[in-house]
């Protein structure tokens, strides 16, 4: 295999920074790509924390301007890593100079901003880091249901619960200024819950929502809920909060189908459970598969059987199957499309939280 030096540029230094630093550095360990990926630059505004980022995380430079890095000749993909207003204008000046753009969610702080997103990087590769389609346990649950092994869908729930918005010092932290994030447990939380829906069940068509702030005087919503009707049929109840006492990050679905149900829980990330309705009526209980193979996603990419993978993998496996796709043309997702398609969503929350009303959503032709 012919390998080629895929020079990165990082703009960011924050937690999910070290995700991505991570990911660049293992993904040619686990995955077969043909790339020999450089960390060659990283951006931040803090130039304390950048160069000890860049110490750390072996990157070779650093700026303090993102506008001088995007448009580097030497720079082959930018990995954009920072509060989400800032988003757009990042993703659409790489674009412009022709670089493959890595996103992390949500893709924007408002749909117009995302779709104005996805049309400047359409002639260029791209990604947006939803990293939990890549968590074996739900790309097994994706296989099942398209196997048709839970029959038609009748329910799907989704919570995401999280209890860092009860501390009051993080209402200095960028995730709870409007003007930085556009949102608060929407976007942060809620556009994970979403993009695993679409993934695993389809498009929504209709909602009603209500957001809540619990602290006063914070500009950003501390809780949010929806009901939601889906294209196949099916009816959802979502939830997403800041202030899940008790849960660090309970990301959780729950499935019932015809034939079966699935549940899905983040805090037990390498479980799937499972209920096959079509056994004997003796049998019909919940199983707890452990997803680490054999015949499981990724299960030869990473540990055998029964060596548990964690967090970092995810971002790991996004990565791998970006360059796999990038390398072989095959499609890859979740591209810039699909983030607006999340994005949609949360605009239709938003709207419905702000009239009371059901909101239909309505999808381009």
């Amino acid at each position: 295999m012919t390998r080629k030096i895929l020079n990165v540029a990082m703009i960011g230094t924050g937690f999910i920074a070290k995700a991505h630093s991570n990911a660049f550095h293992q993904t040619g360990y686990f995955f077969k790509i043909p790339y020999d990926i450089r960390l060659k630059v990283i951006c931040g505004r803090d130039r304390t924390r950048l160069d000890a980022m860049a110490s750390q995380w072996g990157w070779e430079e650093t700026e303090t301007d993102w506008r001088k890095v995007v448009g580097r000749k030497d720079i082959d993909a930018v990995d954009i890593a920072v509060p989400n207003a800032l988003h757009a204008p990042i993703a659409i000046a790489a674009a412009e100079a022709g670089k493959m753009v890595l996103c992390e969610k949500p893709l924007a702080v408002s749909l117009k901003e995302a779709e104005s997103m996805a049309k400047a990087v359409r002639n260029v590769p791209n990604m947006v880091w939803f990293n939990y389609r890549r968590v074996p346990a739900v790309a097994f649950a994706k296989q099942l249901i398209e196997e048709g092994r839970i029959g038609q869908i009748f329910h799907y729930r989704a919570l995401y619960l999280n209890q860092s918005g009860n501390d009051p010092a993080k209402a200095s932290g960028w995730r709870y200024q409007r003007g930085d994030a556009g949102s608060g447990a929407t976007g942060d939380l809620m556009s994970h819950s979403v993009d695993e829906a679409l993934y695993l069940n389809g498009p929504i068509t209709d909602l009603t929502a209500l957001t809540h702030t619990f602290f006063p005087g914070r500009e950003v919503d501390d809780a949010v809920m929806f009901l939601a009707q889906f294209g196949n049929g099916s009816i959802g109840t979502f939830e997403a909060t800041r202030f899940g006492i008790g849960c660090r990050n309970r990301n959780s679905f729950e499935i019932n189908g015809s034939k079966g149900m699935l549940s899905f829980n983040l805090e037990d990330m390498n479980s799937l459970e499972f209920n096959d309705m079509t056994e004997a009526p003796n049998l019909r209980a919940s199983r707890k598969l452990m997803v680490t193979g054999p015949n499981q996603p990724y299960a030869d990419n990473f540990w055998k059987p029964g060596h548990i993978i964690g967090y970092e993998h995810t971002f790991i496996a996004t990565l791998g199957d970006f360059l796999e796709g990038l390398a072989s043309g095959k499609p890859f997702h979740p591209d810039f499309e699909d983030a607006v398609a999340v994005q949609r969503v949360l605009d239709a929350v938003e709207r419905s939280a702000a009239s009371r009303n059901w909101v239909k959503l309505s999808y381009p032709a």
